[in-house]
């Protein structure tokens, strides 16, 4: 896993390390996952690490010895992310990210290098301004781009957003270094923000889960039994597609032959969506909730294959987490999105059977739906 093989710090002389991420296990929340690893993969090589996020039941404060290292996680009390007015998220983020750099404030001032990641969102307007009190380096590993991601998702121009923007930029250009998910990434940091690419480098996450041969695969819901399954799973925002999935899949079971059904395992603001218009449309599907992370490999084993979906919009903003072990399983795979995305470089390039369908192209999807259903019958 490209995640665990590098790594920017020396333990020789860089041992004291602070991470700051959102949801640490057994909250969901991909980030935090990956952190988690990153921090214990830190602590084997030698490195005292110090992780700080949020958790949703309580606080609590945990020490362990991992290889030559230790790992220390503190986990502060959180309520979940509100999903109303924008204000009402922008004032959660502000808080908590009060909040988090509070907590690791002690462990920053002595540590001799500290990480952070695109979520929770806009830390660096925190922890750049602040950077002459930091003697280690500041690692921003850009998981999510914001408030490019904000933009996106608005119809029109905010020339707030313009100017939020111009500021993180200002900020970004002062960041030690930076970590990108994808080669996509890179572009956007180096063309649209102005990093020069000696500062960038390229370590992509991987598979959280490792599979084996002796996994069980999660049972099969009733409803779809018999039928070939796609499987979305985890979370389903603002940054994945919607239109094109619910138009080529309603092809698909109105004028063709409707072997594909949807296990729709997936949580967030697009699984609603899709939910809720697949149920008005008389479409089958099956809804379940995220399973945890020792039953994952299990999950994606089940399926006959995965869906991936993000917007054109988001493409280099946004690395959908998922792919990796969505390839990990050796399952095929239909992504709806650009070819510019790193989701379809790395797809390309792992084996496994594969379907790239253009947003806006509903045709496509269900020519790739009977595809995928002729293959699943020949298997």
């Amino acid at each position: 896993m490209e995640l665990l093989e590098q790594s920017p710090f020396d333990p020789a002389s860089e041992r004291r390390i602070v991470i700051i991420a959102d949801w640490l296990p057994p909250d969901f929340g991909a980030v935090g996952q990956y952190m988690q690893m990153r921090a214990e993969h830190l602590a084997e090589r030698g490195h005292a690490v110090t992780l700080v996020g949020l958790a949703t039941r309580q606080r609590s404060t945990g020490r362990r010895e991992i290889g030559e290292g230790v790992l220390t996680e503190l986990r502060l009390q959180a309520k979940p992310v509100p999903r109303g007015s924008l204000v009402t998220r922008l004032a959660w983020t502000i808080w908590t990210n009060l909040r988090l750099v509070w907590k690791a404030f002690p462990a920053m001032r002595a540590a001799d290098g500290i990480v952070f990641t695109g979520s929770p969102p806009f830390l660096i307007h925190l922890l750049v301004p602040l950077k002459f009190l930091w003697r280690g380096r500041l690692v921003y590993r850009i998981t999510d781009f914001y408030p490019e991601c904000m933009i996106a998702a608005q119809d029109k121009p905010s020339r707030l957003l313009t100017t939020l923007l111009a500021l993180t930029n200002f900020w970004r250009r002062r960041v030690d270094r930076f970590e990108v998910l994808g080669e996509d990434q890179m572009r956007r940091l180096h063309e649209e923000a102005g990093i020069v690419r000696d500062r960038i480098a390229l370590v992509r996450d991987g598979s959280p889960v490792a599979f084996r041969d002796d996994d069980v695969a999660e049972p099969i819901p009733a409803e779809l039994a018999g039928s070939c399954v796609l499987l979305y799973s985890g979370n389903y925002g603002i940054a994945h597609e919607v239109e094109t999935f619910i138009e080529g899949y309603r092809l698909h079971h109105q004028d063709g032959s409707g072997r594909v059904r949807l296990w729709l395992s997936a949580t967030g603001a697009g699984a609603e969506e899709v939910a809720g218009r697949l149920t008005a449309l008389g479409l089958p599907f099956h809804r379940s909730k995220p399973v945890p992370l020792e039953r994952l490999a299990g999950l994606l084993k089940a399926p006959d294959a995965h869906l991936v979906v993000l917007k054109d919009s988001f493409v280099g903003f946004v690395m959908p987490s998922k792919i990796y072990a969505c390839l990990g399983s050796g399952k095929p795979l239909v992504f709806v999105g650009s070819a510019d995305s790193d989701v379809d470089l790395l797809s390309r390039k792992s084996g496994v059977p594969y379907w790239q369908v253009s947003c806006g192209d509903p045709q496509a999807l269900t020519a790739a739906f009977e595809a995928l259903a002729d293959r699943s019958v020949r298997s």
